[in-house]
């Protein structure tokens, strides 16, 4: 049982030249630096390295609390890699691989035909997993001249947390975006750092898929906050759509969920489309970038069908066709047609997605997805109640609800309040400009400037609110629904909350009735986000502080025993099973082959996983001895704190009962179900009767590992 243990020159509309001069109208020279005055080049400069700082801050933070908590720079090589808990172990024993490999060539041969990861099986890891990150980590270690002083696995770990100083750049950038404020940037930056145990796991489960995606996801974010401006130049429209590109495939690259995410967000372009509030052309170039992303994806993972067969790849082709069929004709029609079409044209694309999948599924032949359907159906009470895949994740923490300690949190991290109040102000301005945009097209036959027309709305000047509005809203209706995925709606519960207190039109409307000038209006909204920012120092900084004074060590003494036997005593051949969670560890640090492992995302698989955990089911030891050596396996091992943990209905053994039409062992019998006589196989074997003995040989034992060679 794991313990942690204390311790002590463009030229502009204006006529300026390609080497920065710009003739004021009186006459004389401004000297402007790329377009901008001393004062805003100045100030725009500051802004900068207040991000790069504050990013770097960071960074260095989540470094050192995660060395405080488990000593991580002092512990033994075998613990660091035991700390990669579950599928993060699994993880970077191909980044370990790949740097032990005699070349890099011999380690991608390795990873594309591994039979050490599903033994007997051989499979393309590169296919089948997103570990391009572990590749490109592990090539840049092996070229890079830094070996002497740096060890590989303080180089992979260090490389996760400089990409969340990118994060928290992107972060600050977006809130500068949407308020013109780099004041907002830092209150954005020091919400998100302030209430990290709701805005971030990076610090103690490092190597999982999205520490190394989420960074490039708001990277991505970012850029299409400056692409939406609608003062944006055509240079820099195509800058911002050559990041988005390039973002776009590294995070799609770097997690398997990626679809799910992508599919959010085409969901907000498309209702910003429908809602008219960005124009036409800048939607299907980002449907477009979209669907590169995922094809780029979908080529460099070996043709992966998953990909090509996911809602997001039917819905991208889909609302594009609806697009170009329909143009502008939402510009043309009075308001209750407007809202008819609305969610006419929603259904019709909704209609198509569903109708598109499941042809190319059927084409393709996939059914490795099929799970996460089972999972949701299940998690919402509709069928598929006693499967046991969605049984497995059902009963993972991770992905149940949102729990309501999360607001309490935020709530004392000062974020919430004001993103609540931010974001359903947001929504009443997007009601309200939809309404004012639609009443304009009504009468925009009376007007012959339709651009002065189209001015009237509230949020004609800046459509990338009305594109954060509704991604927010799918956001948070994802982190509620999941509670891993709230990684995704808490950082922009820091953005948002950070633009309410700091934007200048909010200020200038608030203030309106006492008709102060611009300059009061730009005083008042700093000193109220500096007050924010001072209220949150006063309230986090103290509990920050005196966390990083609790010195740690990582301590599991049985674990360390178990992988130190099976190093030195079990030959390199011999494949193991038993728990998912600890065969990733088995593997990566012993690098003997497993049977199955944590990462759940195929078929054949899942059928395989449901096998072997036979062994925590009641079967007889003939039964259990006919599956191992039908997947060749060699040994088993068997943990008490899962075959002996109390029975809840959601442990291990429960599950396997209910897929086997078994009462479990909390006695709660329902239809279907029936009594069995068998003992427990992975309680039994411990008393090494004939029957057991017969079959299974006890070769190592601790306080929490029995270890069985397969005779």
């Amino acid at each position: 049982m794991t313990e942690v243990r204390r311790r002590k020159p463009y030229r502009n509309k204006s006529g300026g030249s390609r080497n920065g001069y710009l003739k004021s109208r009186g006459g004389g020279e401004v000297i402007t630096l790329l377009g901008m005055s001393p004062q805003q080049f100045l100030t725009n400069t500051l802004g900068l390295f207040v991000c790069l700082f504050v990013g770097y801050k960071h960074a260095s933070y989540m470094a050192l609390i995660h060395d405080n908590n488990t000593w991580f720079s002092s512990i033994k090589e075998v613990e660091r890699e035991i700390s990669f808990r579950t599928e993060s172990g699994l993880y970077y024993s191909y980044y370990k691989q790949m740097v032990q490999a005699p070349s890099i060539s011999q380690g991608l041969h390795s990873l594309v035909h591994d039979n050490m990861t599903e033994h007997p099986d051989t499979i393309n890891v590169l296919e089948r997993m997103n570990v391009y990150q572990e590749v490109v980590l592990s090539i840049l270690y092996r070229v890079l001249p830094i070996k002497k002083w740096i060890p590989p696995i303080f180089f992979y770990i260090n490389s996760v947390f400089a990409l969340h100083a990118m994060l928290v750049w992107a972060l600050f950038l977006t809130a500068y975006f949407l308020s013109g404020s780099w004041l907002a940037g830092i209150l954005t930056a020091c919400f998100y750092t302030f209430n990290k145990v709701d805005t971030t796991r990076v610090e103690y489960i490092i190597p999982l898929r999205e520490s190394f995606s989420l960074p490039f996801l708001w990277v991505q974010i970012a850029a299409t906050t400056y692409y939406f401006r609608h003062n944006c130049s055509p240079q820099k429209e195509k800058l911002s759509v050559g990041i988005i590109l390039i973002s776009s495939l590294c995070f799609s690259l770097g997690w398997q969920f990626n679809q799910f995410v992508l599919l959010l967000q085409a969901f907000a372009l498309f209702g910003t489309w429908i809602l008219d509030m960005v124009p036409s052309r800048k939607i299907q170039m980002l449907f477009i970038a979209q669907c590169f992303s995922l094809v780029a994806t979908c080529f460099l993972q070996f043709f992966n069908k998953m990909i090509l067969g996911s809602l997001v790849m039917s819905f991208i082709p889909s609302a594009l066709l609806l697009i170009y069929l329909k143009g502008d004709e939402m510009k043309s029609c009075s308001i209750p047609n407007q809202i008819i079409k609305v969610f006419g044209y929603s259904l019709a694309v909704l209609v198509s997605m569903m109708l598109l999948q499941r042809v190319l599924k059927f084409v393709l032949g996939i059914d490795a997805d099929e799970h996460i359907y089972k999972f949701v159906m299940s998690k919402f009470k509709v069928g598929h109640a006693r499967d046991f895949d969605a049984l497995l994740y059902l009963c993972i923490d991770a992905f149940g609800f949102l729990q309501f300690d999360t607001f309490e949190r935020l709530t004392k991290g000062v974020v919430f309040p004001l993103y609540v109040v931010t974001h359903l102000g947001m929504l009443i301005i997007l009601f309200i400009a939809v309404l004012q945009n639609w009443s304009n097209h009504v009468h925009e036959t009376n007007v012959k400037d339709h651009t002065s027309a189209k001015k009237l709305h509230l949020l004609s000047s800046r459509p990338e609110l009305a594109y954060h509005t509704v991604l927010a809203v799918f956001f948070g209706i994802l982190g509620m629904s999941t509670l891993r995925m709230k990684y995704l709606w808490t950082p922009y519960m820091c953005i948002l909350g950070s633009v309410g207190i700091s934007d200048y039109k909010v200020w200038r409307t608030i203030l309106s009735p006492l008709k102060t000038q611009g300059i009061i209006v730009q005083i008042v909204r700093h000193f109220m986000t500096l007050l924010t920012l001072t209220v949150l120092l006063a309230i986090a900084l103290s509990p920050l502080l005196k966390e990083l004074e609790e010195l740690k060590e990582f301590w599991d003494p049985d674990t360390v025993e178990l992988m130190e036997w099976i190093k030195s005593s079990v030959p390199s051949s011999a494949a193991f099973t038993g728990s998912m969670q600890l065969l990733a560890g088995v593997k990566l640090c012993t690098g003997r082959p497993i049977t199955n492992h944590p990462h759940y995302e195929d078929n054949h698989l899942r059928f395989k996983t449901k096998e072997l955990y036979q062994i925590y089911g009641r079967r007889t030891p003939e039964d259990i001895h006919d599956i191992l050596t039908k997947y060749k396996s060699s040994y088993i091992i068997l943990e008490d704190s899962i075959c002996l943990a109390p029975s809840k209905g959601c442990r291990t053994p429960d599950i396997v009962d209910v897929d086997n039409g078994v009462i479990p062992d909390h006695g709660k019998s329902e239809p279907g179900l029936v009594k069995s006589s068998i003992p427990r196989f992975c309680d039994e074997i411990r008393y090494e009767t004939p029957a057991y003995t017969k079959y299974f040989k006890l070769v190592f034992s601790n306080r929490t590992f029995r270890v069985h060679k397969v005779l």
